[in-house]
């Protein structure tokens, strides 16, 4: 299971970097041509917008995978264990009630919007409000994971709050 979704979360790294990249070539290339020619690409800047959009909305969602958003965890550090697991719990209780309301909204909007389409590139804007459904999906089912794994896995807070790419530092080689 973790390597089906270290692949999918692999994917969506990979998305995120191609829309980053659509994004500064047609920003760029608009630049360009409103520099030289006094002409800009209008669907340029659409779709620009798009992958800005899903660029901010698909980082959050890898941010929260790798426990990247703010968190203050002195806090945590300095209570009893019990009261770690009730602060975390409710963390990410309010994690999932929050992603609940954004996916509610979310898809109001976006229902609201069905026959709405963008100027120039004539792209349905409800893919705008998909982003926040898409988000509110994902982050509320990994704030449920980790619920699930503090409470049915026993995994300590302390190890739960740590960031993906925290690991111990490597041991400096020997002189002989």
């Amino acid at each position: 299971m973790k390597k089906i979704l270290d692949t999918l979360f692999r994917g969506v790294e990979i998305l995120i970097a191609f829309f980053l990249a659509v994004m500064i070539i047609l920003v760029f290339m608009n630049v360009v041509f409103r520099y030289l020619f006094s002409k800009g690409f209008a669907w340029s800047e659409e779709i620009a917008r798009l992958c800005f959009i899903y660029l901010v909305y698909l980082g959050s969602i890898g941010a929260m995978r790798d426990n990247r958003h703010l968190l203050i965890d002195s806090i945590l550090g300095r209570v009893p264990v019990f009261l770690q697991k009730i602060i975390y719990a409710l963390i990410q209780l309010c994690i999932i009630w929050l992603m609940g309301i954004l996916s509610l909204g979310s898809w109001g909007l976006a229902l609201q919007n069905l026959n709405d389409n963008w100027v120039a590139t004539k792209f349905p804007t409800f893919l705008v409000y998909a982003s926040g459904l898409i988000t509110g999906i994902a982050i509320g089912i990994i704030a449920l994971a980790n619920l699930f794994r503090m409470i049915v896995l026993k995994i300590p807070v302390s190890e739960l709050i740590k960031s993906r790419d925290d690991s111990p530092d490597p041991q400096p080689a020997e002189v002989s």
